[in-house]
């Protein structure tokens, strides 16, 4: 055990210790909100001028409710000059509404002619609004009176107040929330258990293509030092992912309470306590941020990411060890990689999708194959599934992670004093069952 313990502080101090560490815990999260935001602000960076359109319109009923936005402006014209736009600098293209567009089918073409490309967001709004116009004109031929003011109280904005019945509280997050809480959480297990994993690998093709565990292994058995490299790199897995849990814990629970405006608290503490949320109340941003300044919410929230990553971490770390240590060098090794990491890459794409069905057989199956189930369970745990299904996923996970070890060790005790040849996939089995 002792030995055991040194090689655990050897490889979790070598890593700790370094710049690298410090610099990455800290901008991790920095780099998380900025792949949520990036589209965002790609979207705003990359919005375009509004079109100024010329609108001929010979049915003089359409262009009054015609309405300019940012991505079109609409200016009244008699008729369309001849020549090109190019010829009024101000107009950058003319739309043509003919008199019986009013009077034709469901489907039918205008002409918009244009002096360059056009974009997505420009034609949905021009043909969003025409289609609304025609509507409107449509419906006021069957002379109903008052038909605006009709039309204006029969609508309506209906909110779900979702209510739970197989759990004790009646809380839910909004499906929204629900599912980026997931996708943040399947990321970072897809990025600790890449990292880390090949860590494990990179540590062993280094000190076997350095001759430096021929004389380790004459100090310790090669499965002691095999089980302490996986514990002491999973260890700094586990304190920067801790080091983010108080820093999330601490914003969420002592720091947005305080900048929250006084009636957003009235109706966080109001829906915590059961009560009734004011008229006013955003029912699904009060659900989402009584959830998030919920310190059990959160506990509960890493409590199984730790038991996953750890989870996660031992299995994948243990197939990546023995595939360092059936190889020379790292080129070598980065083939053989590809069948450890398509399950996880395979796990993060089913991932995205657990929003559309959180409940569906092939992500409940998913969230249970040990290969796949810490990413996709983290995806499923925020949308309220039953905790007996989370403890089942983690029971089977760990339950593998003994075979994994044992197949690992195997390998990892014929491997390190393998040189020279690129073993197969078919050699490294046979390696499992030599005694």
């Amino acid at each position: 055990m002792h030995r055991f313990l040194i090689v655990v502080q050897r490889e979790y101090m070598e890593r700790v210790s370094k710049k690298s560490f410090i610099i990455s815990t800290l901008l991790m999260p920095l780099l998380m909100i900025a792949l949520m935001l990036a589209p965002v602000l790609i979207q705003e960076a990359t919005t375009p001028e509004a079109i100024t359109l010329g609108v001929v319109d010979t049915s003089g009923k359409i262009f009054p409710r015609l309405q300019s936005g940012e991505s079109v402006k609409f200016v009244e014209m008699a008729e369309v000059p001849s020549g090109t736009p190019e010829t009024d600098d101000n107009i950058d293209g003319y739309l043509v509404i003919t008199s019986d567009l009013i009077t034709k089918g469901s489907v039918e073409r205008i002409d918009l002619i244009l002096n360059s490309t056009s974009n997505l967001k420009f034609e949905q709004e021009v043909t969003s609004q025409i289609n609304d116009a025609i509507e409107t004109e449509r419906l006021l031929e069957y002379n109903i009176n008052d038909l605006p003011k009709i039309l204006d109280s029969v609508k309506c904005d209906v909110s779900l107040n979702i209510m739970r019945l197989d759990r004790e509280d009646n809380d839910s997050m909004p499906t929204e929330f629900s599912a980026i809480m997931g996708i943040i959480m399947s990321m970072l297990l897809y990025f600790f258990l890449l990292l880390y994993g090949i860590q494990v690998m990179q540590s062993i093709v280094e000190e076997k293509s350095n001759r430096v565990l021929e004389v380790i292994v004459s100090s310790i058995k090669p499965t002691q030092l095999l089980t302490g490299k996986i514990a002491g790199i999973g260890l700094v897995a586990i304190t920067q992912i801790m080091i983010w849990a108080v820093c999330l814990f601490v914003m969420s629970v002592i720091v947005l309470p305080t900048l929250l405006s006084p009636d957003m608290m009235t109706d966080i503490q109001a829906m915590q306590a059961g009560a009734q949320l004011t008229e006013t109340a955003d029912v699904e941003l009060v659900s989402a941020m009584a959830t998030i300044t919920n310190p059990a919410f959160v506990i509960q929230l890493f409590f199984w990411l730790i038991i996953f990553l750890v989870g996660g971490f031992l299995l994948y770390a243990s197939l990546f060890a023995a595939v360092g240590s059936a190889v020379d060098n790292i080129q070598d090794a980065s083939q053989l990689q590809t069948v450890i990491i398509m399950p996880i890459i395979i796990a993060m794409l089913a991932s995205t999708s657990v929003a559309s069905a959180p409940n569906s057989a092939f992500v409940s199956w998913l969230s249970m194959i040990p290969f796949t189930s810490p990413m996709v369970m983290m995806a499923r745990i925020p949308f309220g599934i039953p905790v007996w299904e989370v403890a089942i996923s983690a029971v089977l996970l760990y339950i593998s992670i003994f075979g994994a070890i044992w197949c690992a060790a195997k390998i990892y005790r014929v491997g390190i004093f393998m040189y020279g040849k690129k073993p197969s996939i078919r050699e490294i089995v046979r390696w499992i069952s030599y005694k």
